[in-house]
């Protein structure tokens, strides 16, 4: 059974940056994508970055593109998203995810692709 730790969370000030990590245990499958989702206080949660394990092809929100760079390290299998920029709408508590064998496309931001998760840590912009 495949385990997710999300971590590096914490408060920042507004135009800084963040790196948050997710270390995997368990057997990852052929084809797997992992994606980081996040979820503000009253709001539904938001998909925002996706990356194909083996290929390397990623996957991003008109929310954080050009600001957050998810990436991965296969060997330590650890998932990486590095969070720049920063602004207040980026407040939120942050889970990265694991959707196990083939993803269509249109669907690797869709949480109900993702079957394993991190228990979540909070990311808070400061104004």
């Amino acid at each position: 059974q495949v385990q997710l730790v999300d971590s590096g969370g914490g408060s920042v000030q507004s135009g800084g940056s963040l790196r948050l990590t997710c270390s995997v245990s368990g057997d990852i499958i052929h084809m797997s994508v992992m994606g980081w989702f996040r979820q503000a206080p009253g709001k539904e949660r938001e998909g925002f970055a996706a990356i194909h394990v083996e290929g390397g092809r990623t996957y991003y929100a008109d929310s954080v593109k050009g600001r957050f760079t998810i990436s991965k390290d296969n060997t330590n299998k650890i998932l990486y998203l590095q969070m720049n920029s920063l602004m207040p709408d980026d407040t939120a508590m942050y889970s990265c995810a694991l959707s196990p064998g083939y993803t269509p496309i249109d669907q690797r931001l869709s949480e109900n692709q993702y079957k394993s998760w991190g228990e979540g840590i909070q990311v808070t912009d400061s104004p």
